[in-house]
């Protein structure tokens, strides 16, 4: 079985989640079977493991419907996608596509690095399930990061494909982190600053935490980062603009809790990350992080700055907290990249052997 890993979605330079997940994820698959990176630039290599690649087109060229033409002179059994929108016409191959979320049908703002066309074909695309359900429908199998999103595909009936829940990993340390207290009354946030983040709920709460530290790790437009300066105490929130993994990891070995009132989420890798390093997580109240931050994790309402500040005082209490980080480093354990890899190995071998099985039933 010859497997193509899509691996165009790599960042030069620093990892985003998509990047992160399709290197580590290639990275365990290639110690199980052989497998084969596409990329479409060679300096992506320094980002990913060392295994065979082939070159494509860019991801995000007019042409990406008809990928395949590409692809197929590669001669794949099977390919396998971080995302859902490799095109799939013309293939001669098993196509395994993820879908990590379905957020964009209720809050439309596209990624702002996409250029003017593709915001408006995402908008558009968006607008209507169709779309959506047509692209799958033409795939062999599909990946999700939960339950959440495995039951919204199947509520709004997106594929007649098999749907398989593979959780996302996050790195293990390589012993049990043993924290008994908070270094400090920092409080991390590490996402994006879209309205559905609900970030504007965080900062506003600063006012009514004396003491606390809101640490913003992602990057920011010099715009948004007035507008939250002004609503919160001076001081009482730092701007990163994009902490390296060291900074990131470091900050968040200090401090009380992670922090996210989003409204919406696919997984929330952060709340994973943070757990595993022993430190304990404050979540809005959503099914989503109902399933991913489990009951290690502290919940609010996303409404309410009264009942985040709660949830932070909740974690004053030593005994609270020490128990709380125990506890998150046990259930992250859950969340590794060997586990998924062998997961998606799974899904790939079955899409090989369906495929397989309808070509001798046509001869």
């Amino acid at each position: 079985m010859k497997i193509i890993f899509d691996n165009r979605y790599t960042r030069l330079g620093r990892h985003d989640g998509i990047s992160r997940y399709g290197a580590r994820l290639v990275e365990e698959l290639g110690k199980l079977h052989p497998v084969t990176m596409l990329i479409q630039d060679e300096k992506q290599l320094e980002m990913l493991p060392d295994l065979p690649w082939v070159m494509g087109p860019s991801s995000t060229s007019p042409g990406e419907p008809w990928v395949a033409l590409t692809v197929n002179k590669y001669r794949p059994d099977v390919v396998f996608t971080p995302m859902q929108t490799m095109g799939p016409g013309l293939r001669k191959y098993g196509l395994v596509t993820t879908v990590h979320d379905l957020i964009y049908y209720t809050h439309r703002t596209p990624p702002r690095d996409l250029n003017p066309a593709l915001r408006l074909l995402w908008r558009g695309y968006h607008l209507w399930w169709g779309f959506q359900r047509s692209l799958l429908n033409q795939a062999d199998a599909h990946l999700v990061d939960s339950e959440t999103t495995r039951e919204l595909m199947e509520r709004h009936r997106l594929t007649k494909n098999p749907v398989r829940v593979v959780l996302l990993g996050t790195e293990q340390p390589e012993a049990a982190p043993k924290r008994t207290a908070a270094a400090s009354k920092d409080l991390v946030y590490m996402g994006s600053f879209m309205p559905y983040k609900n970030v504007d709920l965080l900062v506003n709460s600063m006012k009514d935490l004396p003491g606390y530290r809101l640490l913003l790790m992602s990057r920011i437009s010099p715009e948004e980062q007035a507008r939250l300066t002004a609503l919160a105490p001076e001081g009482s929130v730092v701007f990163y603009n994009g902490a390296s993994d060291e900074d990131y990891e470091k900050a968040m070995l200090g401090a009380t809790a992670l922090v996210t009132a989003s409204r919406d989420e696919g997984f929330g890798l952060p709340v994973v990350e943070a757990q595993a390093l022993g430190t304990p997580v404050l979540l809005s109240d959503i099914p989503i992080f109902r399933e991913i931050g489990g009951p290690a994790a502290g919940y609010f309402d996303p409404s309410s700055t009264a009942s985040f500040v709660a949830a932070v005082h909740e974690l004053d209490d030593t005994a609270e907290w020490a128990r709380r980080s125990a506890e998150s480093a046990e259930w992250a354990k859950r969340f590794n990249w060997p586990d998924a890899a062998k997961a998606l190995l799974e899904v790939l071998t079955q899409t090989y052997e369906r495929r397989s099985l309808k070509k001798r039933a046509r001869q």
